[in-house]
């Protein structure tokens, strides 16, 4: 297996964040709706402010055009609510104009007292399938103007998108002023790897064999190397944790027990992102699995037979799941994004058995920079300026 070098000389602590369920993506059985854990400001605020409590560093809160809440909006109203946790908000560049996104995100931060973080992405819109080089230079132009936006007096954007002269930033300006919140960023596509070593900070990738996962990190690490620029990188991964391996496993097939694979199927199918190289690849993950769904010893993939995207679940004992992390973590990996149905109680779970035994950061702006130590209180971005 090919390690990719990490990029900072500390590698006893990782960014450790939880999901908020904003995508009606929240089940008690997988693939069966519960009124009791609909998207909603309450459900899913709720989530947020647990994993608070329980000493998550982040948050990622998802886009979709299908179902759920508006994303800027619902982490608007977390600002007030929470002061610790960082919040990773999807932005789908292009679907608001890029100066106006540019002057909403300086906003939330300024909210969020330099608490925000950006998941980029780029897909197609509701009824437009643009040629994949178009989107990726249109998420480009995107980036391109909002760090203009933040970092410059004036916007002078002569772009294939976008064009802009002489446009004053001043309400642009965000409260992290080196340079505005970390970009994240995941696709598998040669377009999508450079965009990200060109202009993101932390490469994402969802659960694959650890072969193939070390194998995106080297591809996207030339890349960016390419630019003389260092990238982290992060894994989106679900999470069963149980005190014994057997009841870990007990509760995976509880999660599918009432599962209907023809209506998982109109789950994955309804998805914006069904048809792109990534989801394809958690496709290919399910099909290499054992007859019980591991295609690794605890790597299920039995959460992809009703979810598009983020398809796998680390199943096992705290000491399984402990040393799954710290093999990540050896391969380079410092940021991890965690989930589990329902999001509430696993996010309990996984904060009682696991978290404890975590050094966790918040991951620093400044590449190199050692990441901040775990104090006996979580601290935010803000609070490490």
């Amino acid at each position: 297996m090919t390690v990719v070098p990490v990029t900072s000389a500390e590698l006893d602590a990782a960014e450790v964040s939880w999901f908020a369920a904003l995508c009606s993506d929240d089940y008690e059985y997988l693939g069966v709706p519960d009124p009791a854990l609909k998207s909603s400001w309450d459900h899913c605020s709720s989530i947020v402010q647990e994993a608070e409590r329980q000493g998550f560093r982040n948050i990622l809160c998802p886009s979709s055009y299908q179902v759920g809440q508006d994303t800027l909006s619902f982490v608007a109203g977390c600002a007030p609510i929470t002061d610790r946790i960082n919040m990773l908000a999807a932005i789908r560049c292009g679907e608001m104009q890029p100066i106006m996104l540019a002057r909403t995100v300086a906003t939330l931060d300024h909210m969020l007292k330099g608490r925000l973080t950006l998941n980029v992405i780029s897909s197609d819109f509701p009824g437009e399938k643009a040629d994949s080089a178009f989107r990726y230079q249109r998420s480009r132009e995107v980036v391109e103007i909002l760090k203009q936006a933040w970092t410059q007096d004036e916007i002078n954007y002569p772009g294939e998108v976008y064009d802009f002269k002489g446009v004053w930033t001043d309400p642009a300006k965000p409260y992290q002023q080196n340079g505005g919140p970390l970009l994240y960023f995941g696709g598998y596509s040669p377009h999508a790897l450079e965009l990200c070593g060109q202009h993101c900070d932390v490469y994402l990738m969802w659960p694959e064999p650890k072969e193939q996962i070390a194998e995106r990190m080297k591809a996207v690490h030339e890349v960016a190397a390419r630019y003389d620029r260092t990238l982290d990188y992060g894994l989106r991964v679900h999470m069963i944790v149980r005190d014994t391996e057997a009841e870990a496993k007990e509760y995976a097939e509880h999660l599918v027990s009432k599962l209907d694979d023809e209506y998982g199927k109109l789950i994955r199918d309804r998805a914006h992102d069904s048809t792109s190289l990534g989801v394809s690849h958690q496709a290919r993950a399910r099909e290499l699995a054992d007859q019980f769904g591991y295609v690794e010893p605890h790597l299920w993939t039995g959460i992809g037979r009703a979810r598009s995207g983020c398809g796998a679940a680390l199943v096992g004992s705290t000491d399984q799941v402990m040393s799954e992390i710290e093999e990540y973590k050896k391969m380079g990996i410092r940021a991890f994004i965690f989930s589990g149905y329902p999001h509430l109680d696993e996010c309990r779970h996984f904060g009682s058995k696991v978290l404890p035994n975590l050094k966790t950061c918040s991951l620093p702006h400044e590449y190199g920079r050692v990441p901040t130590e775990t104090p006996k209180t979580p601290l935010g971005a803000g609070d490490r300026r």
